[in-house]
């Protein structure tokens, strides 16, 4: 009877055993939501009051014309609340802060920030001095839900001078981030980069194009952070057949935002003007035998170890839907590396007759210096 009873109970036993699990789980996906909204609230509620404190102490400062003392008011406050509500006050914070409110003044685009960015992507942001590239970070930091640590490596990769929206003029670059935060519309210009950082890699000096190409396929998780959010892998050496003759195109993506395919073609050494016309006849064959219904026209984008600005400029691939950009498989000292993208951006810029905005950020100290200026 027993051995009978214990096989009739076995079913159910195991009904019970999955609805536990099941129950489990369900319990377990509450609880971590909830956490997550609460740290979301007590988040947007700490952004918020650091620019209140901000916005407080730089009104009362000015409208007062107490001006000269700024910075001695500041550490008098700082130490009264970091004795009371610890080391978050601190002269340092408080600045920062301070800055906060004089960088965002408008409270609506602080309430949109708070509720995404937490005070950590504040700082970083806020210490960059130009406010295209702040707002270019901010908008890109929310647009694809950066963490901090890759909000800082995108500062320190100067991403924004090497993306292909830096070298525009600023009132159309304040326009496609206009479209960006309103509309979320991502243009290319913000997608698409020069140099490629492929250091990652590990290629020797001496190397093929299909050395480049395994070595990016090994590495592809690293290479679609370099490339961007958005990108999605869907092809190596896709075959294009032409009239019966076969032509390989080296990598495809898709990119989510812009809808688009994206055809790469590596290159191991200069770009040459006939790399544009092989390029072309990839686009056009994707065009016509790949593109999905609602997706727009295919981008091609030519990686090569080097470029002349005067080939892109004659063959006007700068306003087409072809892109030329150079990769890095080893980094140079970074002083270097940033006289590089000064110098590129100064060449592209002066094309429009704009003059290029100030990247370099300044110490914490010296920006307590508006402080000490009277209204």
């Amino acid at each position: 009877m027993n051995r009978k009873r214990s096989r009739d109970l076995a079913p159910l036993a195991k009904r019970t055993d999955r609805t536990d699990a099941r129950l489990f789980d369900e319990l377990r996906t509450l609880i971590e939501s909830a956490r997550v909204r609460t740290a979301q609230a007590v988040n947007a509620e700490l952004v918020l009051l650091h620019w209140q404190i901000g916005k407080r102490i730089r009104e009362d400062l000015l409208q007062e014309e107490r001006a000269p003392y700024g910075e001695q008011i500041v550490v008098a406050l700082s130490r009264q609340l970091a004795a009371e509500f610890g080391k978050g006050f601190s002269r340092q914070n408080l600045f920062r802060m301070i800055r906060f409110a004089e960088i965002f003044p408008d409270g609506e685009i602080v309430s949109s920030v708070m509720r995404q960015l937490s005070w950590t992507h504040i700082i970083y942001i806020i210490a960059l001095d130009g406010p295209l590239q702040r707002d270019f970070y901010l908008e890109l930091c929310r647009t694809e839900n950066w963490s901090t640590r890759v909000l800082h490596e995108r500062i320190q990769s100067m991403l924004f001078e090497r993306t292909a929206i830096s070298k525009k003029p600023d009132e159309l670059i304040r326009r496609e981030l206009l479209a960006l935060r309103e509309n979320d519309e991502m243009s290319a210009d913000l997608v698409f980069r020069d140099p490629y950082f492929l250091d990652f890699l590990g290629l020797s000096d001496s190397y093929s194009e299909r050395d480049l190409e395994q070595a990016i396929l090994r590495e592809l998780e690293s290479f679609l952070l370099e490339l961007g959010s958005d990108f999605a892998f869907v092809a190596r050496q896709k075959r294009i057949t032409v009239d019966n003759d076969d032509y390989y195109l080296d990598l495809l993506f898709f990119h989510r935002r812009l809808k688009r395919l994206i055809a790469i073609d590596l290159k191991i050494g200069k770009f040459q003007a006939a790399d544009k016309g092989q390029m072309e006849l990839y686009l056009r064959w994707l065009e016509e035998n790949a593109m999905q219904e609602n997706e727009e026209p295919p981008i091609g984008l030519i990686l090569c170890a080097g470029k002349s600005d005067e080939h892109i400029k004659l063959l006007r691939l700068d306003d087409g839907r072809i892109r030329v950009a150079q990769y890095l498989t080893e980094l140079p000292p970074a002083e270097m590396l940033k006289r590089k993208l000064h110098d590129a951006l100064r060449r592209a810029r002066r094309q429009f007759g704009h003059g290029l905005e100030p990247t370099a950020a300044q110490p914490i100290a010296d920006r307590s210096r508006p402080l000490t200026r009277k209204p």
